[in-house]
């Protein structure tokens, strides 16, 4: 029954999502239509707005491209692929890879999101192993598994609510910080781990496609070019001269390429000694580097590693600018505080929670950025649940707070399933060379997202938090 949803909803994304950028010009015009109609912006104020916009997520941006390619340029390393080829002595059946990727991805997302990109790596490397594996499907299960990192180290809205003088704190609307014991460290949030880790690759199991005709890995490859099919270590080989030259010592210097190694590597280790478990996109970013550069041993290597990783980021160089824009007409004409306080004002003390859940999450389409998110619609709901809550002890109203915090966070996880964003994090490595588009993905996760929403909104009222 639901594997036959599932091929069902299918069918119809292919028929009727367009392409992603595509998408992402549709909600551009959906959104400045909200912001004409019902904030009554001005046409200038509202092109004014998106423009402002436009740019304000080029370092966000950046950092996706670089942890695509950095993370990719690994997974062309020699020792790695040898790593999978052990693998698939023990993952060799379609069924076992969906559960692995999907149960791996989970746990690594739990660290940060980021490394979605090692799962995607894993899961690409698994395809072209092992026979029978729908491919499209394979690639939604990847994408599935990055719900989990709203859980874990680097859930974004917890750790704002527990930084010193965060904006809500400068702002009045909160005293002091609401400590993670409240958010991260929850009943509330042990039992959504529970539920996604264990559920989740289950889920991905039943709804498994059946079809006779399924589409693999090799299926859909185009074409590869000549320099592709060889490997890294003898195309640079063909690059150095016959002759011995200085260029080609120093191409080819594993001395050279050691002492950035031993550099970077000084520095990863301060970074944790210093601060502790911090997993900025950032470090993270600069481990990819420094241990790609270990695994590839020479400059020039690296450098052929990161030309192949590079060859399929343009939808993310291109349609990155357009969300933001969609952020700036948001945020500029006051049509996210305008929706978030409505959605405020008719929450109750049992029914906040709710609330605050399809807040996050229809928010999510027009800022596909959980930080960004929270800024437009986090101060509202904050203030209502302290509204709702007053008289009550002060240690109930900052349960509340969180509670409502979590469950923003909660939703605009999981309305990514609907919105293909992220899923320009998964397709320049898993799509490199493949004729695969997010209309083929995205109708894997209407079934999973309805499931999960279900049950995502009844544990966000009745599951107590400490």
């Amino acid at each position: 029954m639901i594997g036959k949803l599932g091929e069902k909803s299918t069918e119809l994304f292919r028929k009727y999502m367009p392409d992603a950028f595509v998408f992402a010009i549709l909600l551009t015009l959906l959104v400045a239509l909200g912001a004409l109609i019902w904030v009554g912006a001005s046409p200038m104020k509202v092109i004014s707005s998106w423009y402002d916009g436009f740019f304000d997520l080029l370092a966000f941006g950046m950092q996706i491209v670089l942890i695509i390619i950095t993370g990719f340029a690994i997974a062309l390393s020699p020792i790695i692929n040898k790593g999978i080829d052990r693998l698939t002595t023990y993952i060799s059946t379609p069924r076992q890879v969906y559960f692995f990727v999907v149960m791996i991805g989970m746990a690594l997302c739990l660290v940060s999101f980021g490394w979605l990109v090692i799962t995607a790596v894993l899961a690409r490397e698994l395809a072209a192993r092992v026979k029978g594996i729908h491919y499209p499907f394979l690639i939604a299960c990847v994408y599935f598994s990055m719900n989990s990192w709203v859980l874990g180290l680097s859930s974004s809205i917890p750790l704002l609510l527990n930084t010193d003088q965060n904006f809500l704190i400068e702002a009045g609307i909160l005293e002091t910080v609401i400590p993670t014991a409240y958010t991260l460290g929850s009943y509330l949030n042990i039992t959504m781990i529970l539920l996604v880790v264990v559920g989740a690759p289950i889920l991905m199991l039943l709804l498994a496609p059946k079809y006779q005709n399924l589409q693999e890995l090799s299926d859909l490859t185009e074409k590869t070019s000549a320099t592709d099919a060889l490997s890294i270590t003898d195309e640079a080989a063909q690059m150095s001269m016959e002759e011995s030259t200085v260029s080609d010592t120093l191409n080819n210097s594993s001395i050279l390429q050691g002492i950035i190694i031993l550099m970077g590597g000084s520095y990863i280790v301060y970074h944790f000694l210093t601060r502790g478990l911090d997993l900025n996109f950032n470090i993270m970013i600069f481990i990819f580097l420094i241990l790609g550069l270990l695994l590839h041993k020479t400059p020039i290597r690296y450098v052929i590693a990161m030309k192949r990783a590079s060859a399929n980021i343009s939808g993310v160089l291109f349609q990155y600018p357009f969300y933001a824009g969609i952020m700036g007409i948001m945020l500029y004409t006051g049509l996210g505080e305008k929706l978030s306080a409505m959605l405020a004002s008719v929450a109750t003390i049992d029914s906040y929670p709710f609330f605050a859940y399809l807040t996050g999450g229809f928010v999510n389409f027009a800022i596909p950025s959980a930080g960004g998110e929270f800024a437009v619609v986090g101060p509202g709901m904050i203030q209502a649940v302290k509204e709702i809550g007053a008289g009550l002890p002060e240690s109930e109203v900052t349960a509340m707070m969180a509670r409502a915090s979590l469950s923003i966070a909660y939703g605009e996880s999981l309305s990514n399933m609907l919105q293909p964003f992220y899923l320009l994090l998964v397709l320049p490595i898993m799509g490199k060379g493949v004729k695969v588009r997010a209309r083929d993905v995205m109708g894997y996760l209407f079934v999973p997202f309805l499931l999960f929403f279900i049950i995502q909104a009844l544990l966000v009222v009745f599951i107590p938090l400490p």
